[in-house]
């Protein structure tokens, strides 16, 4: 059986090294390289064609869920599978939206992890208990169809921010999309959650995702 090759993508080195050294005991495991960012995620994988991807989210420049968003569209063959400290539905539901086969917390069991990725690498999807919770939760909710009008009231800008927030950037990163401060962009914020009703955050997320946006092509 073919060695099942690995892309590590994570801002930390210790971390990086740390899956590294785990992988090397594995006959069918082999890393194949590693990247700090979504972007370089993007460049190795187009060259190296790896079999999975073990992709963090938060890291500078383009982050864990464009990288996996621009990966999907490219090279839909690569399984991505999401390993991260981050269990909120502002990160779980983007992730998969964008594409990702699986959903890990790094204190995830090394032999967990490792079923993970030959789970993902046969076509399979895997997720932390607590995220498969989440998944299944959301996907056997009655679909919740956004009301028609609903964004209506939503300015041009106030529209560009809730996207940017479908696929699933942070207040930093559409800051610095859009050239704003975040004083601004949480302002902008703000005026969304009172115009839509929503509670918080998380809830506009969802209602923008039920409402087809964070779709658009990565070109920002």
């Amino acid at each position: 059986m073919d060695a099942i090759h690995i892309l590590i993508v994570d801002d930390q080195a210790i971390t990086r090294s740390g899956l590294r050294a785990l992988l090397a005991a594995e006959p069918d495991v082999e890393v194949a390289g590693e990247a700090r960012n979504g972007e370089e995620a993007v460049e190795l994988a187009a060259s190296l064609q790896p079999d999975v991807v073990l992709m963090d989210l938060r890291m500078p420049g383009a982050n864990g869920i464009e990288a996996t968003r621009r990966l999907h569209r490219t090279s839909p063959h690569i399984a991505i599978l999401v390993l991260t400290v981050f269990e909120d539905d502002t990160s779980v539901f983007p992730a998969i939206r964008a594409g990702a086969r699986g959903y890990l917390l790094k204190d995830a069991e090394r032999d967990e992890l490792l079923r993970a990725i030959r789970t993902v690498a046969r076509g399979g999807a895997v997720f932390s208990p607590g995220i498969a919770q989440k998944v299944l939760g959301y996907l056997s909710a009655p679909p919740a169809e956004a009301p028609a009008g609903l964004f209506d009231e939503l300015t041009e800008r106030e529209r560009e921010i809730l996207e940017l927030i479908a696929r699933g950037k942070t207040n930093a990163e559409i800051a610095t999309l859009r050239n704003l401060s975040a004083k601004t962009v949480s302002n902008y914020i703000s005026n969304v959650l009172l115009k839509v009703h929503a509670t918080d955050r998380a809830k506009l997320m969802l209602m923008a995702l039920e409402a087809g946006m964070g779709r658009a092509e990565a070109g920002e």
